[in-house]
């Protein structure tokens, strides 16, 4: 749940955040992929809403998708602010889900643009980012929907381990940057333009959106904010 904005400490957090992912040891990374072996089996369960509620795109995926399939591209859920406007603020883009809660792109079951996927697509089910579990206790997170779908306990070359590890680590720490780039604009915008966060406004917004009400959504791409008019009926 959004909390009104502190920008400068959220930035700080978000870098902090950024320096302990470049520090986690990647021996232990590395070791943890080859215990848990994971083999995608092509059940397909990891690309649909009821597994993952969406799939966030870094700003080079999304510059890829308007290349090829602009209308596959919504702006990512779980609004980060709205100002006393009544405009609603997300850090960037998500992918549109069919009425079932599959991916767009997910046909019979099968990827149809597996050589092109996502940053995200390629990395899932590992992860490397600090999270609260069910009890509230945050620590580690290094893989996602374990037990869910795929296999297990398949052994992975060391090279194989090695590489996923660098290229989760490199996802991560672009996801963070894109969040710290998003709150930096954020900051500016505001200032510049006499704007507040209303954590009231939001609620209320937020309330209308759910019951299906048109909201507008400012969409952080390359530096801008992209406006969008959206109902609740994409996101499901």
């Amino acid at each position: 749940m959004p909390v009104t904005f502190t920008f400068d400490e959220e930035i700080a957090a978000l870098k902090a955040e950024r320096d302990n992912l470049l520090q986690f040891p990647e021996e232990e990374f590395i070791e943890i992929i080859r215990e848990v072996g994971f083999s995608c089996d092509c059940c397909g369960r990891c690309c649909t809403r009821e597994f993952n509620g969406h799939v966030f795109l870094l700003e080079e995926d999304t510059d890829r998708v308007r290349r090829f399939a602009p209308d596959a591209l919504i702006p990512a859920p779980d609004f980060d602010a709205c100002d006393q406007q009544g405009r609603f603020y997300v850090s960037g883009y998500a992918l549109r889900t069919k009425p079932d809660g599959s991916c767009v792109f997910l046909e019979n079951g099968r990827c149809s643009i597996y050589d092109q996927r996502f940053a995200i697509c390629r990395v899932y089910p590992y992860m490397l980012h600090r999270e609260a579990d069910e009890t509230g206790a945050v620590d580690w997170r290094q893989i996602g929907g374990l037990n869910e779908h795929g296999c297990y306990n398949t052994p992975i070359d060391p090279e194989e381990c090695a590489r996923i590890a660098r290229e989760t680590r490199a996802y991560e720490a672009s996801f963070l940057d894109q969040a710290v780039r998003f709150r930096r604009a954020l900051r500016d915008l505001f200032a510049q333009e006499n704007l507040r966060y209303v954590r009231r406004t939001y609620d209320l917004l937020m309330r209308d959106f759910r019951k299906g009400a048109e909201v507008e959504v400012r969409v952080f791409h390359r530096g801008r904010f992209e406006p969008h008019r959206v109902t609740r009926a994409i996101y499901e």
